[in-house]
């Protein structure tokens, strides 16, 4: 069977997003095709940005050339970030103990955070804090803050370090909302950060329920540092559904995945 260029790179791109990488030689096989057509295929995408090039193949990335400082993360599929976050806050209930990471989509899902009661917030980001500290003083819901001391990085806007996760290690949460930079059926979920991701990982140790915060540019990524096997996430919120590798994924390890809707 023959399949156009378009074909060819659509089924790719889904390659792509189940496994988080392709490789040249399999995929001239499958498509009955020349090495060369296949990275053809490959540079096409590139120039999409919907895939980075490496010896071999080619490797599904957020960032092609790193991951931005924080400020600039903010507005990078900013609508999906906020449908997440809205989706998430909407899981929060009266009483809960809940762990908020450094991600840019966990910054709207504090913007969400409305009229429950006797909230108890823990978090390592600054921009974070900063608004759930506003929430507080004004009522629009009460509970507590507690802030993990450590090391701070301006660039990232963030908290970790040694100190930090001694800190995090005193407490058990029942949700921890993790904003990641890759979410992998192989590798599970993982982030840009050594230090960061570190902090992530003890919080979904510590806690009941874990909630993977991720649009979809971070699905089928592998970034540089792990957090967990996808057997340790209990809800993945996503602004597109999943594919159906995906499906027989979640249906396996009992993981829900909620679809959130743009505003």
């Amino acid at each position: 069977m023959s399949f156009l260029a378009e074909e060819r790179q659509k089924i790719i791109l889904e390659e792509i997003d189940i496994y988080g990488k392709v490789h040249v030689i399999p995929l001239a096989k499958r498509f009955n095709v020349s090495n060369e057509t296949i990275r053809r295929d490959l540079e096409a995408l590139v120039k999409t940005n919907k895939l980075k090039r490496v010896y071999g193949g080619a490797v599904k990335t957020s960032y092609p050339d790193g991951e931005p400082p924080y400020q600039q993360r903010e507005i990078i599929n900013f609508d999906a970030k906020q449908a997440i976050g809205k989706e998430a806050a909407s899981l929060i209930n009266d009483g809960d103990t809940i762990f908020l990471d450094t991600g840019t989509t966990i910054l709207e899902l504090a913007r969400f955070i409305q009229g429950n009661k006797r909230v108890t917030i823990i978090t390592n980001s600054l921009p974070t804090a900063n608004l759930i500290k506003e929430s507080l003083a004004q009522r629009i819901f009460t509970g507590k803050l507690i802030i993990l001391g450590g090391e701070v990085s301006a660039e990232q806007q963030s908290i970790s370090g040694y100190l930090c996760e001694e800190m995090l290690k005193k407490f058990y949460v029942d949700k921890a909302f993790i904003s990641v930079g890759g979410i992998s059926i192989q590798t599970g979920i993982s982030d840009y950060d050594l230090t960061e991701s570190k902090i992530s990982e003890i919080a979904t140790s510590m806690s009941k329920e874990v909630i993977v915060l991720a649009d979809h540019s971070k699905i089928g990524v592998q970034s540089f540092s792990f957090i967990s096997a996808i057997d340790m996430v209990n809800v993945i919120i996503c602004d597109k559904k999943p594919t159906s590798a995906w499906n027989k994924v979640l249906e396996r390890q009992g993981v829900t995945w909620i679809t959130a809707r743009k505003l």
